[in-house]
């Protein structure tokens, strides 16, 4: 299998850390490739005509995407843990995994407008309605840390936006306010697969 991705892709890196988890890592090439709003390279565009990363080509040359789609394919041909639980315990797993996609939807939208848009087009309600969106979130996972289990979908994703904010927004303090998030982020971005696969860029 092959895994199309940036180094800096908290997308990429939720792959990437369940691939770890799940103890498939070994059986996967990673390769980077360009990908942007505004356009991507051919490699990536021959996979996944919308352009976006990570993309995970098969040895049949079936590609997959997005991140939730890969995971779970990845997930289902685990040999060692299972990072999808069955269930009641799926559904709050998934909209979990569903609200840290969204926060990390959000902090790359304001993202590209913040370095990719030119200045004068820029749009200040736009930004702030995404940072809004960013902080509900967190706010929402505040009071849903204390009773996080240790590993899980919605965990992974969750720890690779917290990373991301870590990366791209330091400003954001995203920490402040949040000490059971922060408390447990502090443990979660310990873990050999996170350790493994911190962002770069």
């Amino acid at each position: 299998m092959k895994l199309l991705y940036s180094p800096a892709s908290p997308y990429a890196r939720k792959v990437l850390v369940l691939a770890h988890e799940t103890g498939l890592i070994d059986r996967i090439t990673v390769t980077a490739a360009a990908a942007s709003p505004t356009g991507s390279a051919a490699e990536v565009a021959g996979h996944n005509p919308l352009g976006k990363i990570p993309a995970l080509v098969l040895e049949d040359g079936t590609a997959l995407y997005d991140s939730r789609v890969i995971c779970e394919y990845l997930d289902g041909h685990s040999t060692g843990p299972r990072l999808f639980p069955e269930g009641a315990a799926r559904w709050d797993a998934l909209t979990r995994q569903a609200l840290a996609d969204g926060l990390l939807d959000a902090a790359l939208l304001t993202r590209y407008e913040l370095v990719l848009r030119p200045e004068a087009q820029r749009w200040d309600a736009w930004e702030a309605g995404q940072i809004g969106k960013i902080t509900a979130a967190l706010d929402r996972f505040e009071t849903l840390a204390a009773a996080l289990p240790a590993l899980d979908i919605g965990t992974v994703a969750l720890a690779c936006a917290l990373g991301y904010l870590d990366l791209r927004f330091p400003d954001l303090a995203w920490r402040e306010g949040r000490p059971a998030l922060a408390a447990w982020f502090a443990t979660a971005e310990r873990r050999p697969s996170m350790t493994a696969t911190v962002p770069k860029g």
